[in-house]
């Protein structure tokens, strides 16, 4: 069984733009289900494709279950399937040891920008970069799949 590990965080905008970044990679992610405890979602990352298939969330752990597809199938299944989606811009940064991945979202959820990291076990200990302010782990409105039908935009007001 695949298995999600993940924390979440929000960054500071201004110390983020202070830092050198890789080329980010453009995201287009598109539900298909996305109901209490389950989660479809289709993956447009740059030239690839994905279909993700998530379970519900206990403490930061959830199943997860993902498999490359063919782009142009990916963006299919979007177009055509997706009852949402979001869009954003994905920044991998590594930093003592550990991958952070930093989503700089666009259209009606611009302005957000959130940083992920996954881990092997809950407890596990880790460096936070100075770019980093509040966890929003426990906080369903960060989740994509929410913010694709509420988007950040919308409910900062």
């Amino acid at each position: 069984m695949g298995l999600e590990i993940e924390r979440k965080f929000l960054v500071d905008h201004e110390k983020w733009e202070e830092i050198n970044k890789p080329d980010g990679i453009h995201y287009r992610q598109g539900y298909l289900v996305d109901e209490p405890g389950k989660t479809i979602r289709v993956r447009v990352a740059g030239k690839k494709g994905f279909i993700t298939i998530k379970g519900s969330t206990r403490g930061i752990t959830r199943k997860e279950f993902e498999y490359e597809i063919p782009v142009d199938e990916a963006v299919q299944l979007i177009d055509g399937f997706a009852g949402s989606e979001v869009e954003k811009i994905r920044y991998g940064i590594t930093f003592e040891g550990n991958l952070w991945e930093v989503d700089e979202f666009l259209g009606d959820n611009k302005d957000l920008i959130m940083a992920e990291i996954e881990l092997k076990q809950e407890d596990e200990a880790f460096e936070k970069p100075g770019w980093i302010t509040r966890e929003v782990s426990d906080d369903k409105r960060y989740y994509n799949s929410y913010l694709a039908k509420n988007p950040y935009r919308q409910w900062r007001k």
